[in-house]
């Protein structure tokens, strides 16, 4: 499929018809259109995939009548309406085929009239017109349009694993004919039912009939209700991008602390009046014994003298008596005993009265009780046991004193409410809208199931019924050889499938891979990559065979993988497709734009739209681009009255106006 031209009137911001040609010559496949953000490129995007699709068109994001009425250029006459027109020739069966593709819309009162005009080789085909959302997609598949019109911004979420793993089953479906293997089996199907069917009453078709048409309606339903929930579901991801950047700078304007405020404050009262009740302990204690620890060795001497006074005591009581029994021992003596003997003993008697009459005569200078050694060993105790407790409290209050000292910071970093109050309101807002979004998201998906649900219930009756049925007509010799031979033809087709399945992969496994070499600027990080035959992941390794999460990647890395996934399978496809590439350098740095440039876009097929702005194809990489380029376009806008009009040649180029 080659582009050749198209013509856009009163579309969006093109003003009047505006014409580009696109038509391209071996060896430079790159048509190069210009323009700066808010200019247009965009809708020239999405006017070749309205202009194809319609109401079908991945570029509508809103009710589709809502949609063309919007579409109409704002200094134009909604009744007189808008214009596209698209130019493309297609191969079939070694014939190249010219189609002319003209979609226009008018309002009349308060409807909106849509009219479709297809011209093939020079002459009006009123069947083509009337069927084109068939034959499109015997052209160009929905699904396969995706991946060679595009916007380079938002390409980058093919590196996920999910998304690349739709990507490549849609592909490898649809792209590389495996989707036909599918559609024959299907078909065997079908023809297995309508033999069972031939010879039916005609009461029982209708009802098999009036069966079809609703599961049909049911499928159409499905697919309206899932571009609706598509276009649901990206507002929602703005609207939580946009809440979490309100989030981040409320957060950094201490927001956080704000709603923390009452907490924050209970605490600091709860910690301040542990410490003062620490505090009033540690007091209460130091107004006991617990000083007495400062004097240490007036209490030892003070243990001393208390010990002397009380043997002194104990002399003064003692000291008359031992006389008396002194003499009464030596009495009791026997005479048998020696006179030395008695001698030494009554001498050693007289030593021990005279040591107790010494220390009878201490003097008492403190004049302390009797039982003052019992009371010191009483105060030793208490005095253990509240150093012990002063301790606990002295740690307990120290680590108390940080965390209100902690309190006391959090406390200061709580901002004013007036200061924060446009921010509070912002965020509410913003959880609002998301909370809105987020709830018309969740209906949509309900109201989805229900209908996927009935759909599915639809055509197991309808089974039932076909099945119910033939059970009484498989009698027919030829029925039964019909279904035989469909069933071996459809074990076949099976077998065919997985087998062209199987080669396909193998085949894009190296084409994406060797893509990705070609665009890295890295040649190492990525040294293997596998696709998943059954669930169609992409699988990425390093040189030491460990795998690789794409979430490690950096934006502009993400991108050129995305890339390299869609030249993949351009390339195992025959690049037989043109290739619309929307702001393709947004995330890339320099060496990379580079080899995009001189690597890419000269060899990602037969024709390729870059939609770009001055800096992303800047003056060097377009002298870099010219050997390649076929056409270049500038897209100019009038900011006084919003209007686009294109012009010939590009920036830094004879002839092409300077709109930088």
């Amino acid at each position: 499929m080659l582009l050749h031209n198209i013509a856009l009137h009163d579309f969006g911001a093109y003003r009047g018809k505006q014409s580009l040609d696109l038509s391209v010559k071996p060896g430079r496949p790159i048509i190069l259109i210009g323009g700066l953000n808010g200019c247009g490129k965009t809708t020239l995007l999405d006017a070749i995939q309205l202009v194809l699709y319609g109401r079908r068109a991945r570029c509508i994001n809103r009710p589709y009548e809502s949609y063309l009425r919007e579409s109409i250029n704002r200094k134009a006459n909604s009744a007189e309406g808008a214009e596209i027109a698209l130019e493309f020739s297609v191969v079939v069966d070694d014939q190249e085929r010219h189609y002319r593709v003209t979609r226009s819309w008018h309002t009349s009162g308060k409807q909106l009239k849509e009219f479709l005009n297809v011209i093939v080789d020079g002459q009006f085909d009123r069947i083509l017109s009337d069927g084109w959302a068939d034959h499109v997609e015997d052209i160009l598949p929905l699904d396969v349009a995706s991946l060679f019109f595009f916007d380079g911004e938002k390409i980058e979420s093919l590196a996920d694993p999910e998304r690349a793993a739709n990507v490549i089953e849609s592909a490898v479906h649809s792209l590389l004919g495996v989707s036909t293997v599918e559609q024959l089996r299907t078909d065997l199907v079908a023809l297995v039912r309508r033999q069972r069917l031939s010879n039916e009453d005609q009461a029982v078709l209708d009802q098999i009939r009036a069966q079809e048409a609703e599961h049909e309606s049911a499928r159409q339903e499905i697919a309206d209700r899932t571009q609706t929930l598509s276009g649901v579901r990206s507002r929602c991801d703005r609207l939580q991008v946009k809440l979490h950047k309100v989030e981040k700078e409320f957060e950094r304007a201490g927001g956080r602390l704000f709603e923390r405020q009452k907490e924050l404050e209970s605490n600091h009262k709860a910690i301040g009046e542990l410490l003062a009740t620490q505090r009033a302990s540690l007091r209460s204690l130091a107004a006991g014994p617990l000083p007495l620890l400062m004097l240490p060795q007036q209490l030892a001497r003070l243990r001393e003298q208390a010990g002397r006074e009380k043997d002194a005591d104990d002399a003064t009581r003692v000291v008359g008596v031992l006389e008396n029994r002194d003499a009464w021992l030596l009495d009791q003596l026997s005479a048998s005993v020696p006179a030395a003997a008695r001698t030494a003993l009554k001498k050693k008697l007289a030593a021990d009265r005279e040591r107790r009459e010494s220390a009878a005569e201490l003097k008492q200078s403190l004049d302390l009780p009797l039982d003052a050694l019992e009371q010191l060993s009483a105060l030793d105790e208490a005095l253990s046991r509240d150093a012990s407790r002063a301790r606990e409290l002295l740690k307990e209050s120290a680590e108390t004193s940080d965390r209100l000292d902690d309190a006391d910071r959090l406390l200061a970093g709580v901002p004013d409410k007036k200061l924060i109050k446009d921010l509070i309101e912002k965020r509410n807002e913003a959880i609002d809208t998301l909370a809105v979004a987020n709830d018309e998201l969740k209906r949509g998906e309900q109201q989805l199931e229900e209908v996927k649900s009935r759909r599915a219930r639809i055509g197991a009756d309808l089974e039932r019924a076909q099945q119910k049925r033939v059970k009484t007509l498989i009698e027919i010799e030829e029925l039964e050889r019909v279904v035989t031979f469909a069933g071996k033809a459809r074990d076949t087709l099976e077998k065919f499938g997985e087998a062209l399945l199987r080669r396909h992969i193998s085949r894009l496994e190296v084409a994406v891979l060797q893509s990705f070499k070609a665009l890295m600027r890295k040649s190492g990080l990525i040294h293997d990559l596998r696709i998943d035959t059954v669930k169609s992941n992409l699988i990425l390794a390093d040189s030491e065979g460990e795998p690789i999460d794409p979430g490690r990647l950096s934006a502009g890395e993400r991108q050129l993988l995305a890339i390299s996934l869609l030249w993949g399978l351009a390339k195992v496809a025959g690049n037989r497709l043109p290739s619309v590439i929307d702001t393709p350098l947004g995330r890339l740095d320099s060496r990379h734009r580079q080899h995009l440039v001189d690597r890419y876009f000269p060899n990602a097929g037969r024709q390729v739209l870059l939609l770009s702005t001055d800096e992303e194809i800047d003056e060097n990489l377009l002298s870099r681009l010219k050997p390649s380029l076929a056409h270049t376009y500038t897209l100019v806008h009038d900011d006084t009255s919003f209007t686009t009009t294109v012009e010939t040649g590009y920036w830094w180029t004879a002839g092409a106006p300077h709109v930088a």
